[in-house]
């Protein structure tokens, strides 16, 4: 096939089958600690196991897995350098090598590489704290 020729397509499957891998036993696992009550109290309402699931059981265990999920997102981010070493890939770590190749400016190439990834990586942290923030609010305590 012409398709896994492509470095790009080999490495965006080769880190979407990580991430994919790592997504889903997070949310087994969060579904899995569904409390029983939750779904007891479900069925008691008059709810199908698909409607328990889908109203219940994802909602509650995509929120318990964002902490874990914004760490994943983040790691992948910074594992996205490694994709460097493919040949024929351009990505931030390559570009900063090939300024520092062309023109000599090893400081200069990797600071400014350095400098992309931290501020992706903060932009990808607050995001993901505001999200925490709004979905996980109800868990603060309440002052009264």
């Amino acid at each position: 096939m012409d398709v896994f020729q492509g470095t790009v397509f080999c490495a965006l499957l080769a880190f979407s089958l990580n991430t994919a891998a790592y997504t889903a036993e997070m949310l087994a696992g969060a579904i899995r600690e569904t409390s029983a009550g939750e779904i007891e109290a479900a069925h008691a309402y008059g709810m199908s196991r698909f409607q328990t699931m889908l109203r219940i059981v994802l909602p509650s265990a995509m929120r318990r897995t964002l902490p874990a999920y914004s760490n994943e997102v983040v790691m992948m981010l910074h594992a996205t350098s490694l994709a460097s070493a493919v040949p024929n890939m351009l990505d931030v770590t390559s570009a900063a090598s090939r300024i520092y190749a062309t023109y000599y400016l090893p400081f200069e190439a990797y600071l400014a590489a350095a400098a992309i990834y931290l501020t992706a990586s903060f932009a990808l942290i607050g995001f993901f704290r505001f999200s925490e923030g709004r979905l996980l609010a109800y868990l603060t305590p309440q002052k009264h």
